[in-house]
C-alpha cells in the first residue's frame, strides 16, 4: 500500500504562489508564466523530497497555473516551451519512481449544476487539470458528484448526463469520490453502473453515516470492481474525525485504529491510500512509526 499526503510539505516548507487579479491585469500574462514557473519547481522540490523519504504518492495543487481558466488568461500554457520543459522534468521523476499523482479540483468544479455557466466552468477547469496531469504523467482527476439541488436521483441523473458529454479522455482521468453530507458511496456506485466512471473510496466519509464495518466491506467490494478494466491500484482516501469517528471535521493524524479499519475493508487488495490529515507528510511519518510498532510488538 503506497501512502500519500496532499497538496502542500509542511516540512520543507512548500510556498506555491498566486496573485491577485489586478495583478495580473497590471502586469500581464508574463506574472503568470512567472509564478506557474516557480510552482512548478517548488513541486519537483517536494516531489524529490517525497522520493527521498519513500512517498511515491502526492496530490497535487490545483493552483499550479494561476487565473488558468480564467476568461481574461490569454497565455497558452500547454504551447510554452519553457513550461513544457519544466514539466517533462515532472514527467521524468513520475515515470522513474512510479509516482502516482493525483489532483483534486475545489468545490465550485460542479459537473451537476443547474446553472449552465457553472457546468461550462466546471468543463473548463476539468480539461486544464486533464491536461496538467498528462503533462506530468498522473492518472487521477478526484471529482465529488455536487449537489442535491432538492432531488437527489435527478442531480445523479445531470452528472451522468454531463459526464457523458465529456471529451474520453477527460473521462478516463476522472476518479468520484463518496462525500460525507450528500452523496454517500452507494449513491456514486449508482452513477458509476450507469456511466462508467471509476469510484474513489473515502472510507471517513462513509463513517459519518455511521456504516458499520459489513456494510465498508461491501462497498468497497463494488468500488474495486470499478477498477477492474485498468491496471492501477484502487485509490482511496483516510482521515480521522477530530472529534470521534462520525466528525466531518478532519484531525491532525491519522488514527491506528481508523487506518486499521480501512485495512480490514480492503483486505487483500493493493490499493494507493491518500491520508487527508493536516499535518500532511507528518502524518504519513506518524502512521508509518505506528504500523513499525505494531509489527514489533
Amino acid at each position: 500500500m503506497r501512502l500519500g499526503y496532499p497538496c502542500q510539505n509542511l516540512t520543507l516548507p512548500t510556498i506555491f504562489k498566486t496573485c491577485r487579479l489586478k495583478t495580473m491585469e497590471q502586469n500581464g500574462m508574463s506574472i503568470i508564466k512567472d509564478l506557474t514557473l516557480h510552482n512548478i519547481q517548488e513541486l519537483k522540490r517536494v516531489l524529490e523530497w517525497n522520493i527521498n523519504n519513500d512517498i511515491y504518492f502526492f496530490r497535487i495543487s490545483s493552483d499550479m497555473i494561476p487565473f488558468a481558466t480564467h476568461k481574461q488568461m490569454t497565455w497558452v500554457w500547454q504551447e510554452d516551451d519553457d513550461v513544457q520543459k519544466a514539466l517533462a522534468e515532472i514527467k521524468d521523476l513520475q515515470q522513474k519512481w512510479s509516482l502516482r499523482l493525483s489532483m483534486h479540483p475545489g468545490q465550485y468544479t460542479v459537473l451537476n449544476s443547474p446553472r449552465e455557466q457553472v457546468v461550462t466552468n466546471a468543463k473548463e477547469d476539468l480539461q486544464y487539470h486533464h491536461d496538467f496531469l498528462k503533462a506530468v504523467g498522473g492518472p487521477d482527476i478526484i471529482l465529488h458528484t455536487g449537489g442535491a439541488y432538492g432531488d437527489k436521483e435527478k442531480a445523479k441523473q445531470t452528472f451522468i448526463s454531463v459526464f457523458n458529454s465529456l471529451d474520453v479522455s477527460v473521462q478516463n482521468m476522472l476518479r468520484l469520490e463518496n462525500d460525507d453530507k450528500v452523496f454517500h458511496t452507494q449513491d456514486v456506485l449508482d452513477i458509476s453502473q450507469q456511466c462508467g466512471v471509476i469510484v474513489c473510496f473515502d472510507i471517513h466519509h462513509e463513517m459519518c453515516f455511521n456504516r458499520t464495518e459489513d456494510e465498508l466491506l461491501e462497498l468497497f467490494k463494488q468500488v474495486k470492481q470499478t477498477w477492474s478494466h485498468t491496471d492501477m491500484n484502487p485509490k482511496v482516501h483516510i482521515s480521522s474525525g477530530r472529534r470521534h469517528e462520525a466528525d466531518p471535521a478532519h484531525a491532525e493524524l491519522i488514527r491506528l485504529e481508523d487506518f486499521e479499519r480501512l485495512e480490514r475493508v480492503t483486505g487483500s487488495t493493493d490499493v494507493d491510500c491518500m491520508l487527508e490529515a493536516k499535518s500532511k507528510e507528518k502524518a504519513v511519518f506518524t502512521l508509518r512509526e505506528q504500523l513499525k510498532k505494531r509489527e514489533n510488538d
